[in-house]
């Protein structure tokens, strides 16, 4: 046989072991129903001019969400060093805990929303050393202060942490070993509730994000948009999320896991209001939104908390509820979970 031949069989047994491999880890059980969650950020309902309270309040009585992430950002929290606001948060975990809500509640330097990392300016002057204390220090009032909510589930510490290549300007090189003994803190603080770790769907490579937390979340985005090729659909098909999370727990074992962050809003990077509603429109429609929530099933997590639910509030306030009615859809409907 010529050597030619041979490696030819060689390869052609490599590709047949390596498709074997991927559709082995591409297994996973089908959700008999779908559990939406929602994310809610304070300080984004506040940029579109909204009144924060108005637009959570529309979420819970009105669209009809009863599975909540909530964000402790540092500057909300801790305007001025030793000096807390808890007034938002407090009157959010109330209003879920009157309503039957579970809430993820977010801690740490990076949080969900532009620009990533939100540090309080006076924060932002200290050494890094000190910046860290005062940090442990803001996560350590905000677990104390709702240990003992019923409607507190899970702790999410940090967001997509390892997630580098984004937002890199305004978090700079990840602190690990930070990471960790801020982990630790919140497993100290309060021992009977699990935390989430996350990271990016599209661009993360998960492991560091999985083997620290008591329960992974992943993000999906679907459609983007960029200055230099305009839009584009992600060519990443469902399955690698599937694949990804069977890799890894066979390595680190098996954990419950998210998706955390569906994005169903329109990729920007100008302010919403300064945007023409028709060029916001070209980037996310209902056809998009089908097509988002169509992809993610395929990804088949049986827990998706959506992400745009500011979006379509500003929206209704501009005589559009299309997407708000749709959401509605979901919360809503007898067919998926909403509690």
């Amino acid at each position: 046989m010529s050597w030619w031949k041979i490696i030819l069989i060689a390869l052609a047994v490599k590709i047949t072991l390596l498709f074997l491999i991927i559709v082995f880890l591409a297994q996973k059980e089908v959700p008999t129903e779908i559990t939406y969650g929602m994310s809610f950020n304070t300080m984004y309902a506040t940029e579109l001019g909204l009144d924060w309270k108005e637009t959570y309040d529309a979420l819970l009585n009105d669209l009809g969400v009863r599975y909540l992430r909530l964000a402790a950002h540092w500057p909300m929290i801790e305007p001025v060093d030793g000096v807390y606001n808890f007034t938002e948060l407090d009157y959010q975990i109330a209003e879920a805990e009157r309503v039957g809500a579970e809430v993820v509640l977010a801690v740490g330097r990076r949080l969900p929303r532009w620009p990533e990392c939100h540090i309080p300016e006076w924060a932002s002057k200290l050494p890094v050393s000190d910046n860290n204390t005062a940090q442990l220090e803001y996560v350590t009032q905000v677990v104390e202060r709702y240990r003992n909510s019923p409607a507190v589930k899970i702790w999410q510490v940090e967001n997509e942490p390892f997630l580098e290549v984004f937002a890199f300007d305004h978090c700079g090189f990840l602190d690990t070993e930070f990471l960790d003994k801020e982990i630790a803190l919140v497993h100290e603080l309060d021992p009977s509730r699990q935390v989430l770790v996350t990271d990016s769907g599209n661009l993360g490579l998960w492991y560091g994000a999985y083997k620290r937390g008591d329960i992974f979340g992943t993000s999906v985005y679907v459609h983007f948009w960029n200055p230099d090729i305009g839009q584009f659909r992600t060519l990443l098909p469902p399955f690698v999320y599937r694949v990804k999370e069977n890799l890894l727990s066979l390595i680190y074992g098996e954990k419950e896991t998210f998706l955390i962050e569906l994005s169903a809003e329109p990729w920007l990077i100008a302010p919403i209001s300064t945007v023409p509603l028709e060029t916001q429109f070209s980037r996310m429609d209902l056809e998009k939104f089908e097509d988002i929530l169509a992809y993610a099933k395929e990804t088949r997590y049986q827990k998706q908390y959506l992400w745009g639910a500011e979006w379509w509030y500003w929206l209704v306030k501009q005589g559009h509820p299309e997407m708000w009615e749709m959401g509605k859809g979901l919360y809503q409907s007898p067919e998926i979970t909403a509690k």
